[in-house]
């Protein structure tokens, strides 16, 4: 009788301790260096892709910077943002116009599907070509956690929260505080992330024109600057037509964006609102005055955090063969 109960300890912890490697399996953990082994040369052959996707347009940098916030901000940062066979995938939000970027992620994602098939998720991709994006306009290179897998759902009702141009300092402290982001990320990722880049005048016209009863301008706009603004996105105009958002080295990361903010030439609306605030006006004004290293270094911090954000790994989700569908 001892013996059978003996037997029956051990076949109870054995199935104990396989269900805990089952569970750290399925919970999993991203790491620097995930590919190390399984794909040695997957970060490698990314940056390569991107390098030549920004010495072809120097644009494409802050176009693979935005692609993987709009991604990170729906689900997490799992990818579903590139799925485009689904007809109402959350591509389609009002929040994500203007979003693009695919072709970089799927030539990247071709290239090591030839090599390490069914190894590299689309979600890393976007998250370390984002990286290398930076790093190619004078910005950080820091390491990137890898071990993301790629979601199966893109909705665009899930889209429905992102930040908007038009928001509220308060609304948006609170779209970036339930992603577990602080101000301090919100002056980063909004703000310092417009160091590059271009908007189209579709996203100015609230602004420019209709921002107070009677058809007034933001009063937040330098007087000095809101008629070069008029000028690129006149009232009726073409809405398609792109202006920098940073005005002066729109292909350059550096802290003159918020130099911008703080002295009234914030292009869109969102940025601005970062000076309305007493806290996110601390943080601006403390990376306009302290070295870059430093401003770097806090963005690099908080690209890291962000691109934490509902990642999935272990078994959770899958690795896509293509990056625009589902297995």
């Amino acid at each position: 009788m001892q013996k059978g109960n003996t037997q029956i300890a051990l076949i109870l912890a054995s199935l104990i301790i396989s269900n805990i490697v089952v569970l750290v399996v399925s919970q999993g953990q991203l790491k620097v260096g995930f590919y190390s082994k399984t794909c040695p040369n997957a970060e490698s052959i990314i940056r390569k892709v991107v390098q030549k996707a920004v010495a072809d347009n120097p644009r494409n940098a802050a176009i693979l910077l935005r692609l993987h916030f709009h991604d990170c901000f729906v689900q997490g940062c799992d990818g579903s943002i590139l799925i485009r066979s689904d007809e109402d995938g959350e591509l389609k939000a009002q929040g994500n116009l203007g979003v693009v970027g695919f072709d970089i992620i799927d030539s990247a994602k071709a290239r090591l599907e030839n090599l390490c098939p069914g190894i590299v998720s689309c979600a890393d991709i976007v998250s370390l070509a984002a990286r290398d994006a930076v790093s190619l306009v004078n910005g950080p290179f820091y390491d990137v956690p890898t071990g993301r897998r790629d979601g199966r759902v893109s909705k665009m009702s899930l889209a429905e929260n992102l930040p908007d141009v038009d928001d509220s300092i308060n609304v948006l402290k609170s779209k970036f505080k339930e992603k577990g982001l602080s101000d301090k990320d919100l002056v980063l990722l909004s703000g310092g992330s417009h160091t590059i880049g271009a908007t189209a005048c579709f996203f100015m016209q609230k602004r420019l024109y209709n921002f107070t009863p009677g058809g007034g301008s933001d009063p937040a706009i330098n007087p000095g600057f809101l008629p070069q603004l008029k000028d690129k996105c006149p009232f009726n105009g073409d809405v398609n037509v792109r202006i920098p958002l940073d005005w002066s080295t729109q292909n350059v990361f550096d802290v003159k964006i918020l130099r911008n903010i703080r002295e009234g030439n914030a292009v869109i609306a969102s940025d601005a609102r970062l000076y309305d605030d007493r806290m996110t006006r601390q943080i601006v004004d403390s990376y306009i005055t302290s070295s870059a290293a430093s401003f770097n270094q806090d963005f690099a911090e908080a690209m890291v955090k962000m691109g934490n954000i509902g990642a999935k790994t272990g078994s959770e989700g899958e690795i896509r063969r293509a990056c625009n569908a589902v297995n």
